[in-house]
């Protein structure tokens, strides 16, 4: 009800310090004390000021960004097991990546755990700016969601960020040269997922042939989750009251 009091209690309407204050507690909290335990543990080995140091060295490697990416990939397989099973090892080698990787290998790897919900996420933060009324202040809607358009920027930029060679302007090239060839291609018997689009996207499918049938009504729900908010719930009651109509008319005559 705090949003709501925000709008609608004249006492606090449009009082800019209390918003500022709300919204900077999100930030604060996500910032700092995610952060905290590190700095403790380093400090009390090592000295406050190594940890201090070593803290500002890992936001200028762009650790921050790196561990937010991995943390996708650990919420989508784990969220995809837990729906379906089919949990197994996936060797991940320990040796330094100086080579560079293909606009459509990224595609491929990142497409469904990070570039897909990235794109979502970043709409409805859009969506919450333009139909929001509690928060008029554009410095309050930076507080509250800083947070997560640093989450979209990093799900969406992070895999073209860290790789090498990533901005040249010939990769760039032969990267577009080697999507359009990946994604014109037809699939079938006997095409890997690299060759063509089609049987990358049946083998991300691949999954949902052995699972259960509360794994895949639960994918249905999940896959339909915009269509459920939209109709659902802001014209769920219509439809209630158009179904009653129907179903009185009916037994009536």
């Amino acid at each position: 009800g705090l949003e709501e009091g925000l709008s609608a209690q004249k006492a606090i309407r449009d009082n800019k310090p209390l918003q500022v204050a709300l919204a900077s507690q999100s930030f604060v909290q996500i910032g700092f004390l995610m952060a905290l335990p590190m700095l403790m543990e380093i400090g009390l080995e090592r000295g406050f000021r190594t940890a201090l140091s070593e803290f500002i060295l890992m936001q200028l490697q762009l650790a921050p960004v790196f561990f937010t990416f991995s943390l996708g990939t650990k919420t989508h397989y784990f969220g995809r097991t837990l729906l379906h099973g089919g949990a197994k090892y996936r060797p991940t080698g320990r040796g330094f990546v100086v080579f560079h990787a293909k606009f459509a290998d990224n595609y491929r790897l990142y497409s469904r755990s990070h570039f897909v919900k990235g794109i979502e996420l970043m709409i409805l933060l859009v969506i919450y700016e333009i139909f929001s009324h509690s928060y008029k202040s554009a410095v309050a809607y930076v507080l509250i969601t800083v947070s997560m358009w640093f989450m979209v920027g990093t799900w969406l930029f992070a895999p073209f960020l860290f790789n090498p060679s990533g901005f040249e302007w010939q990769k760039i090239v032969d990267d577009w040269t080697d999507w359009n060839k990946w994604i014109s291609n037809r699939g079938g018997i006997g095409v890997p997922p690299e060759k063509s689009w089609e049987s990358w996207w049946e083998e991300e499918q691949d999954h949902l042939q052995y699972s259960g049938i509360r794994g895949i009504i639960v994918e249905i729900i999940l896959s339909l989750r915009f269509f459920i908010y939209q109709y659902g719930l802001v014209y769920g009651i219509s439809w209630l009251v158009i179904f009653g109509i129907l179903f009185v008319m009916k037994v009536s005559s």
